[in-house]
């Protein structure tokens, strides 16, 4: 993985707020929904959002930073304790950890806990008269936003190369963990394989943003809707629909849909989704609606910095 500073365009010593402006900036630019088709631009969205895994938790920065973790979330190993594949002692087998590039020699860990008193038989057939069940393994899944809101399948690579389609419950949220019964490392002697846990990383989306089970999204409006009102159709998880702009609305009036939230599976229930106006003035200048303005008393009479002034 590329250095997450260099991916979002920042210095080592950038605030959280240049961070979170650099990543929107690039995730508004590259995210899926806004350019349909495009592989590069879906690697470029995959590699900003790991990025802004790292950078936006102080926690992981502070690791990443001291060479506690790598790019990509991962504990980097203490010297001595990870080896390469082919570079590794004759004879000894090694698993992948977590699905990721480095190796954990097993053998040599088990060796220097239990060899010297039962005698390490090697690989995945445990201790000498001992029998070992499987070992867990644990991965870090990145889950596009809509998957995670509305449920669906994604796949995940095990360690042995195999490829699994889970299933993502419909309102997971980012952090939660998945349990993959039997999908863990083999066990010694006929012993159950070890269970595999899946911590699941939901991906930003471009325009909506979670908070708790409530959605919320910025909606754009001609000048017209808002001064007249009208009906526009409104973007939700669970797919567009129909909503009343009251005449006279402003930018920043803040209007709630109702259940269009995300699920709650503690409770079975939906958020709701609020829905906050921006009014946007036409593309191209309109002779007309300059003309009006510029005649029109009532708006020239109109002070909305008045109530600013006390604070200056």
């Amino acid at each position: 993985m590329p250095d997450p500073y260099t991916v979002l365009g920042v210095s080592k010593t950038a605030s959280e707020d240049e961070i979170r402006q650099a990543f929107r900036k690039l995730a508004k630019k590259h995210h899926p929904d806004l350019n349909p088709g495009n592989k590069e631009a879906e690697a470029k969205f995959k590699e900003i959002s790991q990025a802004n895994e790292i950078l936006s938790d102080p926690e992981k920065r502070r690791r990443f930073d001291a060479g506690e973790i790598d790019a990509s979330g991962q504990e980097m190993p203490p010297r001595g304790f990870y080896q390469d594949e082919a570079g590794g002692p004759s004879g000894r087998k090694y698993y992948r950890a977590g699905g990721h590039e480095d190796f954990v020699d097993m053998g040599g860990i088990f060796s220097e806990m239990f060899g010297q008193r039962r005698g390490f038989s090697g690989g995945a057939q445990g201790f000498e008269g001992f029998d070992m069940g499987g070992l867990p393994v644990s991965y870090t899944l990145a889950v596009p936003f809509l998957v995670a809101a509305r449920g669906g399948k994604q796949r995940v690579t095990l360690p042995d190369g195999r490829t699994l389609d889970i299933d993502v419950p419909e309102g997971t949220s980012d952090g939660t963990t998945l349990r993959l019964k039997g999908q863990g490392m083999p066990g010694g002697k006929g012993q159950p394989p070890g269970d595999a846990y899946v911590e699941i990383r939901v991906q930003p989306h471009a325009f909506f943003e979670a908070r708790d089970n409530d959605i919320h999204v910025e909606v754009p409006v001609t000048l017209r809707e808002a001064v007249l009102g009208g009906r526009i159709k409104v973007p939700t998880v669970g797919g567009s629909v129909m909503l009343s702009v009251p005449a006279g609305s402003n930018s920043g009036t803040t209007l709630r849909l109702k259940g269009r939230g995300l699920l709650d599976r503690k409770s079975s229930q939906h958020g709701d989704q609020y829905v906050k106006l921006k009014v946007m003035l036409p593309d191209k200048s309109d002779d007309k609606l300059k003309a009006f303005l510029e005649s029109w008393e009532a708006g020239k009479a109109q002070d909305p910095r008045q109530a600013m002034e006390q604070f200056t």
